[in-house]
């Protein structure tokens, strides 16, 4: 109520204007202009925000979030009996229709096939096809395509299918098509034996795939209705491929066990021999890179070398993913009946179900083989693929080689998922109908009669309650068992059946609603991981028996009584090393560990001569145990940005300006950057990671209530009563933007004082507290990534990760996002200051190194932009694109593979990033900050008085430290300053990049 008492004269006039205006405005919001017509020099790109793109670029200009899924659509298509048997259609790739201006393709020959398409998209772009239908039906979609191979291509290719520019369903927007990756082998080994986990090579060739939904939802793949007659078939996206042809045909039906077996009757026969024994990480090839190896001490488990780490299974945990594919070939000597065998580990989810699709030489053999089963249990367990009754199935093979394939499928959850999903945006609907009616503030003082205030709200509310139970039970069902999905269910259950008892009571405890919200939005997510982790296959003669997959108790005592006592022999201790060699620690994981010291012994050693000992440091604590004991490494990597500060006060760490060439490596990174680093006149670390403060947006939902992506704060002022009005709002934002951005510092420049009561500063505060006071933004947030893949939260500041969460983990928004530069301030010279932290990684060297000179060239060379660019490169290609390394050293950020239009925007705020700098007990500065806006947004407490006791209580702490480091003395007095270095210009770093980001995006 108080919400819309602020904005009822706003919210009146909107609403006459909607409706004296509303269709002429929709048509004007769906023409608007892309920024792709515009002309833009360098120099207003380096000064304003590149302009975000809100044109659909798929051609959906009336594109809604609320686009159904594809088991609701595909069951009315069934109901109304749409025919499955008809004819099929081959339309050859270079037999386009038509294409979007920016479309990068040509008809030539590439990888030994000639006439093709080449498509080289590299932004948003799109191609159509005319397809000329003789039978109305259910069509299946083959294409015929090859990937383009390099460094920057590692992802799947993403494609929007429409036809006659209207999406079917949600998951037409984002079908994936794969690429054939092979780990490797044999794996190479360290100093002490220990095997380095191999990487990934893009052998990718001419391949046939049928289109799927990207999260592996559905047994079969994805069928559309097309009627009679002709209709345009446009395929969106950005990643490039060469394609041959496309082939529209009736779905193959695949037959139950028992019809495939009678039909053999007279065919395939029994057959004898040994069991062909096929070691799973062994893998012909995978379609996703970040299918990693792990290895497993487990006796039984094969290969297998005690003390050592032998690379022996596929990884459970990344072997996850819905469609994430492995395949192996094997060699049959006879053609005949086979039992298939496994040796597997299902211990991830307590007491819940993972599920394969099957295929033998390309095709799932019959109907069980869509989404078997792999129960829980606690260990390795040995399986035989067998029916409910415990009969082995038995599969046809031909003599000669063979492919088993397995795949992640979520098919039989599904439906739940979807049921899940719809109870959580009911509950969302019932939130809102409550803030409705109490605006927003719970008054205890008040009775509420919420079956009289809201008619409908306890059917609602009993209704979903009835759901969630449906759910829980059918959840049981499909997993064979209750689990911990289950049991969490029964909590709110129990939750949701409180609250029906006393219904009145709920005005006052909303909270509990949003609070089951996040806890069936996690259930939600966790139904999506199918972990499963594979030692090795047997395939197995119809006549023979299955060996043996799991150890006898003594092997297990045995083996485990070995592994024990090797634990006592550690093949490297964290120390000062051999004399010579660099000690080198790093705070990250093994794999990272590992590749650092591969590409020192490659590239680092032969250049320099100094040889490198790289080390896994588990944690900075021991780090700080060890520089206390006297035994510190020379350089250590991976640190939090403000370890080097605290390592520096103490005498610590080597300052870094007193090598000759600093300067030369200042310039490498933009300014902000060296502020955390930065202690008593020298710099005592390094950036190697940053992340970025960036804005997102959806095109979809934006472009459906006419908003624009906006440029200040002013404008994002401006459109929050539309998305109030629409249920949606802005989430909340850190306060360094407001500070920097009103040109106020956290510290006075000689760092013995806080900066935040000057003019500046409380103007800074005022307008981070009034964006939740005054504009009644979001106060908080469970999770970005969530609300923004909902559509929840359609427009919001998230840092660079997101973007990644949101390439890997949310397909279904393929072309339905972007990202833009974090809005700023007007100035008065009409540039936009869009100052903004984020935060950094960092590498120090400790002031005990005996090889000061070697550890800085070690530094420089591991900052530079040849190594991160490889190894940027090899950690991606090794773990996924999950894994981007978002490097700092900009020339090498610039060759990961962004989109252009992406990349201008992350260009532009890189211009703007500014750290917040260290001084001694500044770590009191965020917690009294939060307090400090506790009090005003929440208490109601002046923003003055406010932010003035925040200030007393982070500067007494201040004091403390200060004259514990000798800054001022007992009586106060300043001994010495610090002398903060101010950065109050954008780093001109970004101008030799602009042409390859802004500039290149606005090319046709």
């Amino acid at each position: 109520m108080k919400t819309f008492l602020r904005f009822r004269h706003r919210i009146g006039i909107a609403m006459v204007l909607l409706f004296l205006f509303g269709t002429a405005f929709n048509g004007y919001a769906s023409q608007m202009p892309s920024n792709e017509n515009a002309s833009v020099t360098k120099d207003d790109a380096l000064s304003q925000a590149p302009e975000a793109d809100l044109s659909d670029d798929s051609g959906d200009t009336a594109a809604d979030s609320g686009e159904p899924y594809y088991s609701e659509v595909l069951e009315q298509w069934k109901q109304k009996g749409i025919p499955e048997v008809h004819g099929q259609i081959t339309v050859q790739g270079p037999a386009y229709s038509g294409k979007s201006e920016n479309a990068k393709i040509r008809v030539g020959s590439y990888e030994n096939k000639d006439n093709v398409l080449v498509w080289g998209a590299e932004s948003d772009e799109w191609i159509e096809y005319e397809i000329h239908v003789e039978q109305e039906g259910l069509y299946a979609i083959d294409i015929s395509y090859h990937p383009f191979i390099g460094d920057k291509y590692r992802k799947p290719i993403t494609l929007n299918l429409m036809f006659d520019q209207t999406s079917a369903y949600l998951e037409s927007r984002s079908v994936q098509l794969y690429r054939k990756w092979q780990d490797e082998m044999p794996p190479k080994k360290d100093e002490y034996g220990d095997e380095i986990r191999p990487p990934s090579f893009d052998v990718s060739d001419w391949m046939t795939a049928q289109l799927r939904d990207s999260g592996g939802s559905n047994e079969h793949p994805l069928l559309w209705h097309l009627t009679a007659g002709k209709h345009l078939l446009r395929l969106s996206g950005s990643d490039p491929l060469a394609i041959e042809s496309i082939r529209l045909h009736a779905p193959d039906p695949i037959d139950d066990y028992q019809t495939v077996a009678n039909r053999r009757t007279g065919g395939a026969a029994a057959v004898s021999g040994d069991p062909i024994e096929i070691e799973a990480e062994r893998a012909t090839w995978k379609n996703d890179s970040s299918i990693s190896l792990s290895y497993d001490n487990d006796v039984a488990s094969t290969p297998y070398e005690r003390g050592k780490i032998i690379y022996n299974a596929i990884n459970g945990e990344r072997w996850a993913t819905g469609n994430q594919e492995v395949t192996w070939t094997l060699d049959v000597p006879e053609s005949g009946l086979y039992k298939i065998a496994m040796r597997f580990q299902q211990s991830y989810s307590s007491n819940r179900s993972t599920f394969r699709s099957i295929s033998v030489n390309g095709k799932v053999p019959f109907s069980e083989m869509e989404a078997y089963r792999f129960p829980y249990a606690s260990g390795w367990q040995g399986t035989t693929l067998q029916d409910e009754n415990g009969e082995p199935y038995e599969f046809e093979l031909k003599k000669g080689a063979n492919t088993l394939t397995m795949r992640v499928t979520q098919a039989p959850l599904k439906p739940i998922m979807v049921d899940l999903d719809n109870i959580i945006s009911g509950l969302k609907d019932r939130v809102l109908d409550i803030n409705a009616l109490t605006g927003g503030a719970v008054d205890p003082n008040r009775t509420w009669n919420i079956e009289r205030d809201l008619p409908d709200f306890v059917t609602q509310f009993q209704d979903l309650y009835e759901r969630l139970r449906e759910v829980k039970e059918r959840l049981v069902s499909v997993n064979g068992r209750s689990d911990s999905l289950t049991q969490g269910m029964v909590t709110v259950e129990k939750d949701m059946q409180e609250l029906l008892s006393n219904i009145n009571q709920i005005a006052y405890e909303a909270d509990k609603l949003t609070s089951m919200q996040g806890k069936l939005a996690d259930y939600l997510q966790q139904l999506s991981s199918q972990p499963l982790q594979l030692d090795r296959l047997y395939i197995v003669p119809s006549n023979e028996d299955v060996p043996k997959m799991k150890a006898s108790f003594f092997q297990e005592f045995k083996g485990g009584m070995f592994d024990f006592l090797y634990t006592f022999k550690s093949k490297s201790k964290l120390g000062n090393g051999d004399k010579g060699v660099l000690n080198v620690w790093v705070q990250r994981g093994r794999d990272y560990v590992n590749l650092i010291q591969q590409l020192a012994d490659e590239m680092f050693t032969p250049e320099t001569g100094i040889k490198v000992k790289v080390n896994l440091l588990p944690g900075s604590d021991q780090l700080v145990l060890m520089n206390a004991a006297g035994i510190a490494p020379d350089v250590a990597l991976g640190l939090s940005q403000d370890l080097p500060f605290e390592y520096a006060v103490r005498g610590g760490l080597y300052d870094l300006t007193q090598f000759p060439d600093f300067n030369q490596m200042y310039e490498r990174f933009a300014p902000g950057t060296w502020i955390p680093f930065y202690y008593d006149g020298g710099y005592y670390g390094v950036a190697e990671t940053q992340t970025f403060e960036m804005l997102y947006y959806r095109k979809d939902i934006l472009n459906r209530l006419g908003l624009k992506v906006p440029n200040t704060w002013d404008d994002v002022y401006e459109m929050l009563p539309t998305l109030q009005q629409n249920n949606l709002n802005f989430p909340p934002v850190s306060n360094a933007a407001f500070f920097y951005q009103n040109g106020a510092e956290f510290f006075e420049q000689d760092g013995l004082k806080t900066a935040l009561t000057t003019p500046k500063g409380f103007q800074g505060f005022k307008e981070w507290t009034d964006l939740y006071n005054v504009h009644a933004a979001d106060q908080q947030l469970a999770s970005f990534f969530q609300s923004f893949r909902s559509g929840a939260v359609p427009i919001g500041i998230s840092d660079i990760t997101a973007y990644i969460q949101l390439m890997v983990a949310a397909p279904e928004l393929n072309g339905l996002w972007g990202i833009a530069p974090i809005p700023g301030k007007m100035q008065t010279d009409g540039t936009v200051a869009r100052w903004m932290s984020g935060g950094v990684q960092s590498g120090v060297i400790f002031k005990s190194t005996k090889m000061a000179e070697e550890s800085w060239e070690f530094l420089k060379w591991w900052t530079s932009a040849k190594a991160q660019e490889r190894f940027g490169n090899d950690i991606e290609m090794l773990n996924g694109q999950a894994f981007r390394w978002n490097t700092s050293n900009i020339e090498a950020f610039m060759t990961l593979p962004w989109k252009p239009e992406d990349a201008a925007s992350i260009l532009e705020q890189w211009r703007w990033f500014k750290e917040v700098p260290n001084v001694p007990g500044s770590y009191y500065l965020a917690r009294e900050l939060q307090n400090a806006w506790n009090r005003t947004v929440l208490d109601g407490i002046n923003p003055r008085s406010s932010l003035e006791t925040a200030v007393k209580d982070i500067e007494r702490e201040m004091t403390r430290k200060l004259q514990e480091f000798k800054f001022i003395d007992a009586n106060g007095k300043t001994v010495k300053s610090l002398n903060l270095p101010v950065v109050t210009e954008p780093w001109k770093g970004v101008e030799p990049y602009v042409k390859s980001g802004i500039e290149a995006d606005k090319q046709p």
